[in-house]
């Protein structure tokens, strides 16, 4: 990264009014990332509230099923509240008690960056606000009872598509109404810097755990390492520790109806450049997928970058393959898996085909009991 980009990709497209916050972000950032006494406590909220480190999963009869060698999974849906998205909670929301910011908003779209950060919140001691697209509301409503539970006050987005590119729309809004006493604890590797840097950091737990289980468990590295991609936070969690590792084949698999960099171009969303889905006048196009997670027509724009060089290669996958990997996971290995990491899921078995590639790691990003609701009307489907 450089000067907030990662290759031609990042930035800070932003009123003015936030750029006097996001400099102090990260400074504060950096400052904190640099302290022992920091690190520590990050440290320590991991291991005895978020529940780290996760476990690697070795799904043996997926593996005989598919006519695969071995097939690991990284468990990120024990962490507390379903999700590797506490990761990241736990860290800015320390960071935001640092700079003495008691009111935390934040956007979600499945619901489980919401869930692990008014549950955050709530052992910390903050007052949290999370803005919904009124559509995941409805499809994902219980989360929505956890995060209320936790003491959150959720607010239903009614404007566009009412998904989760809105929610980011008013959590941004009212972040530059309330920059003084309020973080915008934003979920994933988008918005203007340093939100993709810090995020990515805070989420980097997840590569580091993953890359000494692996070498642990079979003495050399995986062939290939697989993560769903909506913003595209746990996906560059477990990739950042392989990056380097040429021998090692990293897949990016997005929804087919939100495929932001499979199928979109350069452009500005949410106060950064990326790959975003927009028409030919620049307009953001609207998305579809059955995961709530994925259903954002942009990507963070390290995401970008290494789609460029070619580092990572990105996929995409329908909703009836993930459907059908929903279900046989559950069936076959008795784990429920969250919609946008059945995508991973469902796109595992096929890199068999490839020269050399023998045993697969996949980011299981979270459980999928906030979507019973969506996979039973589906049913049929």
């Amino acid at each position: 990264m450089n000067n907030g980009y990662f290759g031609a990709y990042g930035g800070r497209f932003v009123p003015e009014t936030l750029m006097e916050a996001l400099l102090d972000l990260e400074r504060a950032f950096h400052a904190a990332w640099a302290s022992p006494k920091f690190r520590d406590e990050l440290h320590a909220h991991l291991s005895r509230f978020a529940g780290r480190p996760t476990p690697l999963y070795r799904a043996r009869r997926l593996e005989a099923a598919h006519g695969l060698r071995r097939l690991y999974l990284k468990r990120e849906d024990l962490c507390h509240t379903g999700a590797h998205k506490i990761n990241n909670s736990v860290g800015q929301a320390l960071l935001a008690r640092a700079m003495r910011k008691r009111r935390i908003v934040c956007e979600t779209g499945a619901g489980q960056h919401g869930v692990a950060t008014a549950s955050v919140c709530a052992m910390m001691g903050l007052e949290c606000v999370v803005y919904m697209g009124r559509r995941d509301v409805e499809r994902q409503r219980p989360n929505v009872e956890r995060m209320r539970h936790f003491g959150a006050r959720v607010i239903p987005v009614a404007s566009g598509s009412q998904t989760l590119k809105d929610a980011i729309n008013e959590a941004l809004r009212d972040w530059v109404t309330n920059v003084k006493d309020t973080h915008y604890l934003l979920g994933s590797v988008v918005g203007p810097h340093p939100y993709p840097l810090m995020v990515r950091r805070f989420h980097s737990v997840i590569g580091e755990e993953a890359r000494r289980q692996i070498l642990r468990e079979e003495g050399r590295l995986p062939d290939a390492v697989v993560a769903c991609v909506g913003g595209g936070s746990n996906a560059i969690g477990i990739f950042s520790a392989f990056l380097n590792d040429r021998s090692v084949r990293l897949i990016g698999v997005e929804a087919e109806g939100a495929a932001s960099v499979s199928c979109g171009s350069p452009g500005v969303l949410h106060g950064c450049r990326s790959y975003v889905l927009q028409d030919h006048d620049g307009q953001i196009r609207e998305t579809n997928s059955i995961a709530p997670g994925l259903d954002y027509p942009g990507v963070g724009p390290e995401h970008s970058s290494l789609r460029d060089s070619g580092r990572v290669r990105y996929v995409s996958i329908g909703d009836r393959q993930a459907l059908a990997a929903f279900r046989e996971l559950s069936r076959m290995e008795g784990i429920l898996p969250a919609l946008e990491s059945s995508h991973a899921l469902a796109y595992a078995p096929k890199l068999k085909r490839l020269r050399g590639v023998r045993d697969i790691l996949v980011n299981l990003s979270g459980r999928g009991d906030k979507d019973l609701g969506i996979v039973s009307g589906a049913k049929h489907a």
